[in-house]
């Protein structure tokens, strides 16, 4: 039996499924309804009334159209489609009245409010608004909230939509907002006045239809029309979220999330959306030499000459750090393999298995969480290492998903079945899984990269696999390195790992691998070239410094966790000498005599995709079928999750401010000792 229905909106009739309602059924129709309260990814209010239409042979009254659904409308007399009009001087006058109530108490503060020029209310105002207003009392008004270092508040422009109070319950998962009062005395507020326990809170930001939450280190900053913008994508985590990045001359302003339903629905991580400023801080703008164990300044010709000699006849070995774009790994690869020397992007030491996509891109979609009966994590809190996944889980886990847990225990904001912490009850749920009933929805194994980067990780990863394949459930393997997918997928591996890769090397050719440990002193310390963004650890340790582009500033190929190639693409341009990645190792190449065959990012392309045809298939996500490895034996520790501190994960994290003042919060509500009353 067909739920369809059909529905006349303004003379244009669609057909529908019978669930959903007015506003959604006019958005099929192509006919715009204005709204503050509605939004398509919480749950609905029904309390702003500014969707109001006229539903023909229903009531004499406007109606709510983000309230009632198409099966409640009454057919015509002849068993026509019930009729709905959005445009009769019905509704523009109950709408011009909601309108003037709602502007009653917002102060006319239009010109200092962030929100200028892309503000719902502004836009409705011009299509609903008046001159001049017939109420005469003074206005209301309310005091700011304290919400942290990221959100500014003036809650005297809010006209109480509740979309903040219904993100941080229903998508982030944390209940310290709500709304109290009644009638002109009801505001929103936070409980307790505490601040936002969340790795989401900015996207509030983005769903206040007014200025009453902005964005606290943007504010006064710039306006949206001087603001250039570009769409690509997120490099914090492996997730590839779907962003804008707007850019004022040189600096990056703001980063804002865009919509990808495969991806990151419409949400970015705090990480993500205020990283920014730590493009502007502990910048390499020129290259360096150290001699007399102290950095010179140095040009690029005298750099990539000195580079040039201290590889030449040497054994050579490179490592791929965590942001680097593909398209500079495989220039990379070619180079070092070219000399006989080797390349390892593992640089955490998990044990992923090269030439099997299964074992380093998983089967599933990120999408597939959406649907799944049931959700297995290992060694892993996606809360920290991928939150905009971790809200997935949770809409999935609210649909009715079971979510059990093989690792450290940690409030993931949603309920789950504590499995175990440890090797062994990894090992008892593998025979659990062999002879349970088969699930009537498939699932998905998600395999954290604290669960693979131990000895035991192969056989850690063959175990989830047998689960997956036991239960019929897909596999994905939730990634913290942006590059590590892309640097998989082109081979940037050695037998053996970290240690094999390095062993005897005389030479290390360091391409952002800021995470990693290299000796300083004595007969072994090997000579040390570091290319990257950020003076930080890599620097700090680099005998040659090339400065390199950061990922706003180059186009670049990067493949997110499930296996999605996705199309970075340049906002700004590096400071001073710095040069973009693979123009850098293509001029190291030449000086080498061993020039590499492409002079263009285009060509470099070309090269690549036919190397490995999977990456020229942007945006798509290749089916991986699963390849099952030998089961090995486990040991008995306990898990341990791979990040940390979720805000210092990266050198663009760390070089930025207001990274470093969410860390030290988090460490201090971490510590603060709760009384037992």
């Amino acid at each position: 039996m067909t739920n369809l229905k059909k529905i006349n909106i303004d003379g244009i009739e669609v057909e529908v499924d019978g669930a959903m309602t007015i506003i959604q059924a006019a958005e099929t129709a192509g006919v715009e309804i204005p709204r503050f309260c509605y939004h398509e990814r919480l749950s609905i209010a029904g309390n702003c009334r500014m969707c109001l239409v006229e539903v023909v042979g229903g009531p004499p009254k406007p109606a709510a159209s983000c309230a009632m659904q198409v099966r409640d409308l009454r057919p015509g007399p002849n068993g026509e489609a019930p009729v709905v009009k959005t445009k009769s001087p019905m509704v523009k006058k109950a709408r011009e009245g909601v309108m003037e109530f709602l502007l009653i108490n917002h102060p006319l503060d239009c010109p200092i409010c962030d929100q200028g020029g892309e503000c719902d209310l502004q836009d409705q105002a011009m299509a609903y608004g008046v001159d001049f207003s017939r109420y005469r009392e003074p206005k209301r008004a309310s005091e700011d909230l304290n919400l942290g270092p990221l959100i500014k508040t003036a809650m005297t422009r809010c006209i109480s939509c509740t979309r903040c109070v219904r993100f941080t319950t229903e998508v982030a998962g944390i209940t310290q907002m709500g709304q109290t009062g009644r009638g002109e005395d009801s505001e929103i507020t936070s409980y307790l006045n505490m601040t936002l326990d969340s790795n989401l809170q900015g996207n509030i930001i983005d769903l206040c239809p007014v200025g009453a939450l902005t964005s606290k280190p943007y504010a006064f900053t710039a306006r949206p029309w001087e603001l250039t913008k570009t769409e690509t994508v997120d490099v914090m985590d492996a997730l590839g979220a779907s962003i804008r990045v707007d850019t004022k001359g040189r600096e990056v302003m703001r980063i804002l999330p865009r919509n990808h339903d495969g991806v990151n629905e419409e949400w970015i991580s705090d990480k993500t959306r205020f990283v920014w400023d730590g493009l502007r801080r502990q910048r390499l703008d020129t290259p360096y030499i150290r001699e007399n164990g102290k950095l010179r300044k140095a040009g690029w010709g005298e750099a990539l000459t000195k580079a040039a000699e201290a590889m030449k006849g040497r054994k050579v070995a490179a490592l791929v750090g965590d942001l680097a774009p593909v398209e500079a790994v495989f220039s990379l690869k070619q180079l070092v393999e070219g000399l006989g020397g080797k390349i390892e992007c593992r640089t955490d030491g998990a044990k992923l298995i090269a030439g099997n996509r299964s074992g380093y891109a998983g089967t599933a979609r990120i999408e597939d969480i959406d649907t799944a009966g049931g959700i297995l994590l290992i060694g892993t809190n996606p809360r920290i290492e991928a939150p905009v996944l971790n809200a997935r889980i949770r809409k999935a886990w609210t649909n009715g998903a079971v979510v059990g847990l093989i690792g450290q225990a940690a409030d993931l904001t949603y309920e789950y079945h504590h499995i175990g912490t440890d090797r062994v009850a990894l090992a008892d749920h593998v025979k659990t899984a062999e002879t349970a009933p088969p699930d009537a929805k498939p699932g998905v194994v998600i395999v954290g990269q604290g669960a693979i980067n131990e000895a035991d990780g192969e056989a850690v990863l063959a175990h989830a696999m047998r689960i997956a394949e036991a239960r019929g459930a897909k596999l994905l393997i939730l990634h913290t390195a942006a590059s590590r997918v892309g640097a998989m997928d082109v081979g940037a591996v050695t037998e053996g790992g970290l240690s094999m890769a390095v062993e005897g090397a005389q030479v290390i050719y360091n391409l952002g691998a800021d995470e990693v440990e290299i000796i300083r002193d004595g007969a072994d310390a090997p000579f040390v070239i570091y290319q990257g963004s950020h003076g930080d650890r890599g620097a700090n340790r680099a005998d040659i410094i090339l400065p390199g582009a950061a990922w706003t500033e180059e186009n670049g190929l990067f493949v997110n966790t499930e296996g999605r190639p996705q199309l970075a693409f340049r906002a700004g341009f590096a400071p001073g000498e710095a040069k973009e990645n693979w123009a850098i190792l293509r001029a190291l190449s030449a000086e080498l005599g061993a020039t590499l065959p492409w002079d263009s990012l285009a060509a470099l392309r070309a090269a690549l995709v036919k190397a490995h045809p999977v990456l020229g298939r942007v945006d798509e996500v290749a089916e991986n079928p699963l390849q099952p490895i030998e089961m090995k034996h486990l040991g008995k520790a306990n898990f341990r999750n791979a990040i940390k501190d979720f805000y210092l994960t990266n050198p663009i994290a760390r070089a930025s401010s207001v990274m470093a003042e969410l860390s030290a919060m988090a460490k201090a509500r971490a510590a603060t000792a709760l009384a037992a009353e």
